[in-house]
């Protein structure tokens, strides 16, 4: 068995919570027991498929009660790309071909069911964001008359950790009888979810941000909103989605759900690093500044030379990654060939600055001397940068980094 104690020193320094984070030694321990004793086929109805069976839906209720839905709106997928398609296609499928709407930060899972939804005979419209990374209301307002059937819109934003006004935007969709799903993989285990009072009709999360296991995320349904399933088999998940259950993986996002919610909010530490980072030269804050609008988690950073240079991103997360230090210079999941942030330039930052962005997110691990450490790590690096023979500009970079 794994204890705290042996991973507590090597989470110190890791600071990309927003990408992954390792599994909680809870977690852990709940898959572990899970594992030895509802190891069998929860569809079989022999007295070991029955264990697994209950098992199953011990997690499914506990996952339920802490995003306050009904245990038959959640949906188990194998993670948040696989709950955003469902989302969307399967949501598409009961409808006439029309117009999706989304904003200019989404996720690339979104952009890859959009482009689905696209040869399927339905339009897509974005929606702009403000230098903020909040969405325009008025262009959504806009947008919200025929032909117009479904929006999906990031709720944190992995990047530069915005939160959008959601509340308001599922009251406009609400109002002009358009389904809305809500991409929740940033905000599942970091803000309370309550299903049950958002004006929202579908909503996705995944384990594997909150100190739970990789592999399995979710889809909460609201009831009577039909959806295809978009993987056959033996009509699992209420006929939502084949494929046997992964009991062991639900035990294991059940207790990380359950955790998460016993955590103090990682706001008060963020804030106090916030403060710190950007009395170095050369370093600037990019989203919305601390508050209702930011992940509590989350910090992300423009970063050039004392004379104004971009400097670049990709260059500086590996210059820290070599003090022991891991950090992100963008969305883990970006397939683009520029090392320039699409997200950053939707923000209107030109190209060498959206290729200088540095990405710090807290797990429930950091200390206050863990931060230390990663100031005096980020002055070094950017010092070295500095006094570097080489330039490292992001127009440099961008000629030679590979994504």
């Amino acid at each position: 068995m794994v204890h705290l104690e042996s991973q507590v020193p090597a989470l110190t320094t890791y600071f990309d919570t927003s990408a992954t984070t390792p599994a909680a030694v809870e977690v852990l321990e709940a898959m572990t027991y899970a594992q030895s004793t509802a190891w069998a086929n929860p569809s079989s109805l022999h007295s070991l498929g029955l264990a697994a069976a209950e098992q199953l839906e011990r997690s499914r209720l506990s996952l339920a009660a802490g995003l306050d839905c009904e245990p038959d709106e959640l949906v188990v997928t194998s993670g948040g790309t696989e709950a955003i398609h469902l989302a969307l296609l399967g949501a598409a499928a009961g409808l006439t071909p029309g117009r999706l709407v989304i904003s200019a930060v989404e996720h690339p899972a979104t952009l890859a069911a959009a482009a689905q939804l696209q040869q399927r005979g339905w339009s897509v419209k974005t929606v702009p964001v403000d230098k903020r990374g909040l969405l325009d209301l008025d262009a959504l307002d806009g947008l919200l008359v025929p032909p117009t059937r479904l929006v999906s819109v990031i709720w944190g934003q992995s990047e530069v950790g915005s939160l959008q006004p959601i509340e308001a935007i599922g009251a406009r969709c609400r109002r002009a009888g358009v389904l809305l799903h809500v991409d929740a993989v940033q905000v599942v285990g970091q803000l309370p979810i309550t299903f049950r009072q958002l004006p929202i009709d579908l909503l996705s999360g995944a384990a594997h941000k909150l100190q739970g296991p990789r592999g399995i995320g979710l889809l909460l349904v609201r009831r009577g909103l039909a959806i295809q399933s978009q993987l056959g088999g033996g009509g699992q998940e209420g006929g939502r989605r084949g494929g046997t259950e992964p009991v062991v993986l639900l035990s294991g996002f059940a207790k990380a759900l359950e955790l998460s919610h016993a955590c103090p909010s990682p706001a008060p530490l963020r804030d106090s690093l916030l403060n710190r980072l950007l009395r170095l030269p050369g370093v600037r804050l990019s989203g919305p500044p601390p508050g209702d609008s930011r992940l509590p988690h989350h910090i992300s950073l423009l970063v050039s030379s004392e004379a104004g240079q971009p400097l670049s991103g990709r260059h500086l997360v590996r210059e820290l990654s070599r003090q022991g230090f891991a950090l992100s210079s963008g969305s883990a999941c970006s397939s683009s060939g520029s090392a320039a942030s699409p997200v950053l330039q939707s923000l209107g930052y030109s190209e060498a600055e959206a290729a200088s962005g540095l990405r710090i997110s807290l797990g429930p691990w950091h200390r206050p001397t863990d931060l230390d450490a990663l100031v005096e790590a980020l002055q070094f690096v950017l010092a070295s940068s500095v006094a570097s023979a080489d330039p490292l500009t992001a127009n440099a970079s961008s000629r030679s980094a590979q994504r």
